[in-house]
């Protein structure tokens, strides 16, 4: 399957696609999968690389609702947990959106082929394909560009005075927060 560039303002609502590319320099996105699942309302789901065990068994239940009830959840999927989450939504029938800190890889991991195939899975990248490495900004970049374009936010844990902590600082008026 090979990658798009969709410019930014056929991917949402008019004013979504303005505030994204006032808040992140979105100039255009690179994806594979299906973007009309942008459309659609939006969880998108963070955690700090490291978090207490309880928070993990919290973010593990969740995934579980979230696949049962057909929510479409967007994250990284990068930090360990994000990752155990994305194995629970991938199970699933419901739309799930992955945004990327580098470039989208070729070929797409063989674990995304059935969602891909039947069009409710969506990767999302800033980057060009030649990006091989998500560094801390890019990472930055990539969680705010979740942020812009989702409905709703979970925080499972931002760790205290890590990145995602402050990036929730940063974003504290814009969004309301959720955690488990």
């Amino acid at each position: 399957m090979s990658a798009s560039v969709v410019p930014p303002d056929t991917l949402t609502e008019p004013t979504t696609a303005e505030s994204v590319r006032e808040s992140s320099g979105l100039n255009q996105m690179h994806h594979v999968g299906n973007s009309d699942l942008l459309r659609l309302h939006k969880v998108a789901f963070l955690c700090s690389r490291t978090c207490p065990e309880q928070v993990a068994r919290s973010s593990r239940r969740w995934a579980v609702l979230q696949r049962d009830s057909g929510v479409c959840v967007m994250s990284g999927f990068q930090s360990p947990i994000e990752k155990h989450v994305l194995q629970q939504l991938l199970q699933g029938t419901q739309p799930v959106i992955v945004a990327l800190a580098k470039g989208i890889r070729r070929p797409v991991e063989p674990a995304f082929a059935a969602a891909l195939d039947a069009g409710r899975l969506l990767i999302l990248s800033r980057y060009a394909e030649s990006v091989t490495h998500a560094c801390q900004d890019k990472c930055w970049q990539r969680n705010r560009l979740m942020l812009d374009l989702a409905d709703e936010v979970v925080i499972a844990h931002a760790a205290p005075g890590g990145s995602l902590e402050r990036l929730c600082r940063e974003y504290q008026m814009k969004k309301q927060f959720s955690s488990l």
